[in-house]
């Protein structure tokens, strides 16, 4: 073993020496840049292969006795070395070990080298494991498979691309579950819920018949059927008192103040509704459960007031009743301005300087807590201009939704509180966690799949990649080679 791996260390060092000779020879004949660059990586990429050759030989083949007491039992081991493919970032290794089990065509019950190697369940290696997927959260399995065959030289298949994220977003929950609270330094004195749903392309079950070609689609039609992911964000926040001219100014004239405090401790999920265990769960179901955890996680003294921001999906507040007395429930700001916009332009027409007008007195109204006469207003400009039409049920639609959320609009209290009166966490989550990538050109998803993905996308965007790659790591070796200790005992007896 020591031998093979000297010869190893050895090649690896005439390998160097001929990359420093490959530079020098680009120095005399006045190569470019790039070509050394590209000398250079390659170079590397087989010293690398080399070196990793080296210290497998050093490890050895696993023999470590006829016999190995497993639990009790005793299991032998097998006569003919089995080969592994390992896939790493330098390349491809075949590696020959010893397995011990009881017999041939049985289960491989203990394999000592790749117990002291740590290698994965996978025949990829961890690291490239964590590189591929890094690639995949953000972009298509063939685009992130071309990069990395690009970057290290190493084909892959999409498929196993797919196989891969279904692997790695095994360890999620877990993770979740474990994951220590933010520290109680670091934690604003408002705890944010915020909850929105957003599309996710699905693919046709098998055996289903593809749509029948019917001419040109009807408003709002989609050409394919989504599957809603209910999208959440916790965070805290410190208090942000303002004026309703401050808000004006900023939602309506782009003037952020800059003593905005940031959001702490930023958490995203994303659930579809899907079997679980045999029974089928309710997306919903599965964010307000979390929400729920949260609130005891990260308020468990009840000293943080508890604040809700969504739009006025009513099956979204219907979740939050239940889930806890005395939350704070505001409507998300950004939600009532669009309607506020959709009845100025019954009124007047687009992009005029009368419509920007009209939503600027209502918002200014809204916020100073006067929701009665915005309404009041409306019915009364509906009746006078007697329009008709789809033009005649808009401000209908706007009373209508304005009416029914107006327990959740006391906007004058809530900037007074310093309370936030903006979904924008949720909007850019359903944006970034879900849209920027499951819903891309020709993109079409299955339950699982695509639960995969926004698994490790929210893992990803907030900030707990390498947390978790380490903590899946160690929770498959430890699955996997709980003999580990006894193998290393043995080792030092053969020895």
């Amino acid at each position: 073993m020591i031998m093979a791996q000297e010869r190893m260390i050895l090649k690896g060092q005439a390998q160097l020496e001929e990359m420093a000779a490959f530079v020098r020879r680009c120095a005399r004949d006045g190569r470019p840049m790039d070509q050394v660059e590209r000398g250079l990586w390659s170079s590397l990429l087989a010293l690398g292969h080399t070196l990793l050759r080296g210290y497998v030989e050093g490890v050895g083949p696993g023999d470590i006795g006829d016999t190995l007491i497993l639990e009790g039992r005793e299991l032998r081991r097998l006569e003919v070395p089995h080969d592994r493919r390992y896939v790493s970032v330098f390349g491809e290794l075949d590696i020959s070990r010893y397995v011990y089990g009881t017999r041939e065509t049985q289960k491989q019950e203990a394999v000592p080298t790749d117990a002291l190697l740590g290698l994965p369940d996978s025949e990829f290696s961890y690291v490239l494991q964590e590189w591929d997927q890094s690639f995949c959260v953000e972009d298509s399995y063939e685009e992130s498979r071309r990069k990395v065959e690009k970057i290290l030289g190493i084909g892959q298949s999409v498929r196993s691309l797919e196989q891969m994220s279904l692997s790695m977003a095994e360890g999620v929950s877990v993770f979740q579950e474990s994951a220590p609270k933010p520290p109680a330094q670091e934690e604003g004195s408002i705890l944010v819920l915020t909850a929105d749903g957003k599309g996710v392309p699905m693919r046709r079950n098998a055996g289903q018949a593809p749509p029948a070609v019917r001419g040109r689609r009807k408003k709002g039609e989609k050409a394919n059927k989504k599957r809603m992911a209910c999208v959440g964000g916790v965070y805290t926040i410190d208090p942000f008192v303002r004026t309703p001219e401050d808000v004006v100014d900023e939602v309506l004239r782009d003037a952020r103040r800059p003593d905005r405090p940031k959001p702490r401790h930023k958490q995203l999920r994303a659930e579809l509704t899907r079997e679980i265990a045999g029974v089928e769960v309710n997306a919903k179901d599965r964010i307000f459960s979390w929400f729920a955890e949260q609130v005891k996680v990260r308020n468990p003294t009840g000293r943080k007031k508890v604040v809700c921001v969504m739009d006025g999906e009513r099956a979204l507040w219907k979740k939050l009743r239940a889930l806890a007395p005395g939350i704070v429930c505001i409507l998300d700001l950004f939600h009532v301005l669009e309607y506020l916009w959709q009845a100025a332009h019954c009124f007047h027409p687009e992009g005029s300087a009368q419509a920007k007008e009209f939503v600027t007195d209502r918002l200014f109204r809204l916020l100073r807590g006067e929701v009665g006469y915005v309404i009041g207003g409306l019915k009364q400009m509906a009746t006078k201009q007697a329009l008709r039409g789809s033009r005649g049920r808009q401000p209908s639609a706007v009373i209508g939704y304005l009416e029914g959320n107006r327990r959740l609009m006391r906007y004058d209290e809530y900037l007074a509180a310093g309370y936030p009166i903006g979904s924008g966490v949720a909007e850019g989550a359903c944006r970034h966690l879900v849209k920027d990538r499951m819903e891309r050109t020709g993109m079409r998803w299955c339950i699982s799949g695509a639960q995969a993905m926004l698994n490790l996308r929210a893992v990803y965007l907030n900030d707990d990649w390498d947390a978790f790659q380490d903590h899946r790591i160690q929770a498959e070796r430890h699955r996997l080679y709980p003999y580990l200790p006894l193998v290393r005992r043995k080792r030092r007896k053969v020895a």
